[in-house]
C-alpha cells in the first residue's frame, strides 16, 4: 500500500507585484517542498520558502490543493508576502529572484506549474482542488 507524500508550494508576491521563483533541477518554480514528520502544514510552507530563498514570509491565504495520483503526492498551495530576509540560493536551489508575471510565464517550463499560477491568480477558482 502506497502512502501519500504531502508537500507545499507558496506563491510569494512582493510589494512591486513580482513573484518569488526558485530555480531547481526541474527549472523555475514557486518555492516549496515536502512536509517533515510532525510538522504543521503552514509551518512547512514558511520553512520551505526560507530554506530555498532566504526570505521570511507571512502566509496570506490558502489557494488550493493539487493531488497527483500517479506520484501519490498532495501539494497544498498558499499565497504569502515577504516580511524580511535576503534573497539567497541554497543547496536545493541554483538561483532565486523576484520577477514580473510576464517573465514568470516565460521562465517556467513545466506546463502544470504555469497552470498553477493562472489558477492561483483567479479568485473565482480559489480554493481549487485539482487531480492529475
Amino acid at each position: 500500500m502506497k502512502r501519500y507524500k504531502v508537500a507545499v508550494a507558496v506563491m510569494v508576491i512582493n510589494a512591486e507585484d513580482e513573484f518569488l521563483l526558485v530555480k531547481s533541477r526541474r527549472g523555475w518554480e514557486f518555492p516549496g517542498g515536502f512536509i517533515e514528520d510532525e510538522e504543521a502544514i503552514k509551518d512547512a510552507a514558511i520553512r520551505e520558502v526560507k530554506e530555498e530563498s532566504g526570505i521570511n514570509i507571512e502566509l496570506m491565504k490558502f489557494l488550493g490543493l493539487e493531488q497527483d495520483i500517479e506520484r501519490t503526492t498532495c501539494v497544498f498551495l498558499f499565497k504569502g508576502r515577504p516580511v524580511s530576509g535576503k534573497l539567497t540560493s541554497s543547496y536545493e536551489t541554483e538561483d532565486v529572484g523576484y520577477y514580473p508575471l510576464d517573465e514568470v510565464m516565460n521562465m517556467i517550463s513545466i506546463e502544470h506549474f504555469k497552470e498553477r499560477i493562472i489558477r492561483c491568480l483567479n479568485d473565482e477558482e480559489i480554493p481549487s482542488i485539482i487531480t492529475r
